[in-house]
């Protein structure tokens, strides 16, 4: 029988702090959800419409996936900042990030739209290029 080695023991523990460290991130994403904010399947947001900081905020899957032909990359899903769509799109690891906030991720479409609302500050949003 081989003795543990250094080498050895280093790789074992690496490995055990990076499944560790991605079951800490996967509970982290779960916290961060409100009910109203949760998926009501995997893969598959609930649809939602209220007016955020006096903006209407809308989301619903997409028939026909919008200007992306499906499923691209919102995942046939549509979000609107007073009626104006905001390009979202689902991320490998499930959360989301607008055209607005390319680079701060959130664990749903709805705290998509919100973020793209505070970060609008009042501004209107434009309709984004599909061409």
């Amino acid at each position: 029988m081989p003795e543990l080695s250094r080498r050895r023991a280093l790789t074992t523990a690496a490995a055990l702090a990076a499944a560790a460290t991605t079951t800490g991130t996967a509970a982290a994403h779960s916290a961060h959800a409100t009910p109203s904010d949760s998926p009501g399947s995997p893969g598959s947001p609930d649809s939602f419409d209220e007016v955020y900081k006096g903006r209407r905020i809308q989301g619903r899957p997409a028939a026909g996936g919008g200007h992306h032909g499906g499923g691209h990359h919102g995942g046939g899903y549509a979000v609107f900042v007073d009626g104006v769509e905001l390009h979202v799109m689902r991320n490998a690891d499930g959360s989301w990030i607008s055209v607005i906030s390319h680079y701060a991720p959130v664990p749903t479409p709805r705290a998509a739209a919100r973020a793209a609302v505070d970060e609008l500050q009042g501004a209107q949003l434009l309709p984004f290029p599909t061409n």
